[in-house]
């Protein structure tokens, strides 16, 4: 019983955390010009930061805690497949781990120390502006594209692609479908992370981006329909 409450509580939080994403993605694209202004440099970045105001480094803020949905998402995930694939599936539990931690450096730095930085740059100096400008540059590099999109993303494509197999098992009870949509969902996920290394991938990052929270949603009802399944005998 307390195994089909973890899986139900994963497929819940997987659900809502889709809805939560799609909602901030999209005030964060209408007065943020997100994701385009990843690219920016950090004179039209930082000002355009502090112009969202409270309400936009508290969405940030709930965006940055978001990636904390992929744990009880992988408890729930193995929960409901360790009668199939109880070894791969901790290793797919621990990637979502990794994930949500260096999802969440990643997407912190806005409402914390970028947004110090735009305050600070609102009344420095040339000089001044030169190094705060290196600072946020170095931090996007560091926190922004490795930590949190190439690593974070790597993590949960590889949760994905454990998961997505497992369904696949003998014995599983999930629709083969939503495995294969899994599949995909991390395939698009796996190429779609070096985006930042050439552009020739741009398209299916951003198809990623309207794949994953529908995965995400069929994920998490897949998972909260699901009926406990007996060990195999071996």
């Amino acid at each position: 019983m307390r195994s089909l409450t973890a899986v139900r509580a994963g497929g819940a939080f997987l659900i809502a955390g889709a809805l939560a994403f799609m909602g901030v993605f999209a005030f964060l694209a209408a007065r943020f010009n997100y994701p385009q202004v990843l690219d920016g440099t950090a004179e039209h970045v930082l000002p355009s930061l502090l112009a969202t105001g409270t309400t936009g480094r508290a969405v940030w803020a709930i965006y940055g805690f978001l990636p904390l949905i992929w744990i009880p998402a992988a408890v729930g995930a193995f929960q409901a497949l360790r009668p199939v694939r109880e070894g791969s599936m901790r290793i797919a539990m621990l990637f979502a781990v990794v994930s949500s931690v260096s999802m969440m450096l990643g997407l912190l730095r806005w409402p914390s120390i970028h947004w110090s930085l735009a305050e600070a740059y609102a009344t420095a100096g040339e000089a001044e502006r030169a190094a705060i400008g290196s600072t946020f540059a170095g931090l996007n590099s560091f926190l922004g594209n490795y930590v949190g999109e190439f690593l974070g993303e790597l993590a949960f494509s590889l949760f994905f692609l454990l998961t997505g197999f497992a369904m696949l098992a003998r014995g599983s009870r999930f629709p083969r479908w939503a495995a294969y949509l899994g599949l995909t969902t991390a395939a698009a996920g796996l190429i779609g992370m070096f985006r930042n290394v050439t552009d020739v991938v741009g398209p299916i990052a951003a198809v990623n981006n309207y794949l994953l929270p529908l995965w995400m949603i069929v994920f998490g009802v897949a998972l909260f329909r699901h009926r406990p399944i007996s060990p195999r005998l071996t």
